[in-house]
This record gives structure tokens, sequence and C-alpha cells, in this order.
């Protein structure tokens, strides 16, 4: 049956493992195996004489690994109230190598996804959303474009309003009407991404300024519909 220990940093994740370890030599008994080390990179550093039993559990996972590492060590510190999870692999990678027994299977030590790991992933994922930008609104608008008189080149008028080109500006159907007169004005279609494109800014700044005043008199919105 699958033993969990949580919260080995703290004391009272300690005083549950001085209990379990009660009459133990290791985790599963008294054979040393991988399930020590599992826990011995969990544990963060030496404990108290307040936890006897743990303390000569460590003690004996220490020299067990020790015998397997002879180099000098030049001396690490970890800082912080509890490991992070990197600090524990760094901790426990070579203590894996140092586990082996008769069962040579590789202790994936990097593969156990805890609740901390997964509320960091899901905290993670709500800031690239709240992050990500929202698709822009769109907008069909009717123009009604008026010439100054009976005599302006409606041909050349419309050219005039298509020139007119921009990020988030597409022109679409287009026809004459009469107004009277002999007059015809120019009704046409045209979608807009909303963020992008100001229709009071393009009548004001394009279309009723040089030089396409010279065939443009005035221009206003007859329809405007979100999409």
């Amino acid at each position: 049956m699958a033993v969990t220990f949580s919260d080995l940093h703290t004391e009272g994740g300690l005083k549950a493992l001085e209990a379990f370890l009660a009459g133990k030599s290791y985790i599963s008994g008294d054979k040393f195996t991988k399930d020590d080390v599992r826990v011995y990179a969990a544990v963060h550093g030496v404990p108290g004489d307040s936890f006897p039993n743990v303390c000569k559990w460590y003690n004996s996972v220490s020299s067990k690994l020790a015998s397997s590492f002879p180099g000098k060590a030049a001396g690490v510190g970890v800082g912080g109230a509890a490991a992070s999870a990197k600090e524990i692999h760094l901790k426990a990678a070579p203590a894996a190598a140092a586990a082996g027994d008769d069962d040579d299977d590789d202790l994936d030590l990097f593969g156990d996804e805890t609740e901390e790991d997964k509320k960091a992933a899901e905290e993670r994922e709500k800031a690239k959303s709240s992050t990500k930008k929202k698709e822009s609104g769109k907008s069909s608008v009717l123009l009604d474009v008026k010439p100054w008189d009976d005599e302006t080149d409606m041909k050349k008028l419309e050219e005039a309003v298509r020139s007119i080109e921009m990020p988030g500006l597409f022109w679409g159907a287009s026809k004459l009407v009469a107004v009277g007169y002999g007059i015809k004005k120019l009704q046409i279609m045209m979608t807009i991404v909303d963020d992008d494109v100001s229709v009071d800014t393009l009548i004001d700044e394009y279309l009723t300024v040089e030089p396409r005043n010279e065939y443009i008199q005035s221009c206003d919105i007859a329809a405007f519909n979100k999409i």
C-alpha cells in the first residue's frame, strides 16, 4: 500500500514521519530502497533532536549516499522556509543514482506532479488568458458620399473614396442614388474593425480633405451596425 508524506519541511510533516519511522530502519522496512531517496529529497535539512527516529533515519540515508559520492563537498546553501521543487530535484538527482539495488528501474523524481505544481500551472494559464488580446469587434457601415454638383465625375469620386486604404477597413458594394436636380450621391458599404478604424476620423481627415474634396462635398453615415 502506497504511503504519502506531505509538508516534510514543516514540523507537522516531520511529526508524521517521526511516528511512521517508529520501529523501522527505513521507509519500506529494514532495507534501504528508492522510497528512502524520495522522502529524503523532500526533507529540508537535518532534523532536530525533537525527531530522533527521523534524525537516525536521515543520517543513515546520508551515510549510504555519501559512500557512493566520496568527492569533497564545496558547500551549497539552500534558503527559504521550504525547499522548492528545483532544490529537491538538485538534491535528489545524485541520490537516485546511489539508490540502485536489485531493482534497476529509474526513479522518476520529475514525473510526479504535486498539487502545488498543478496550481502553479493553472495560474500561469489564467495569466495568459487575461493578458491575451481579445478579438476586436467589427461593424458594417453605409456611407452617403455627396458630390458638389451634377457636373462632378461620380466615377472619379468613387475612385477617390476607394483609394483610402488602412488596416481594418474593407470597402464593399456601392451604387448611385438620385437626390434631385440631376445630382446623384454615392452610397457605399464598408466593414471596419472597431479598434482600428474611427468612422468620424475617416470622414474628417480622409474623405472631405484634399485631394478628395475636389469631388466630395460632404459625407454622412446612413447606417451603422455591429457585426
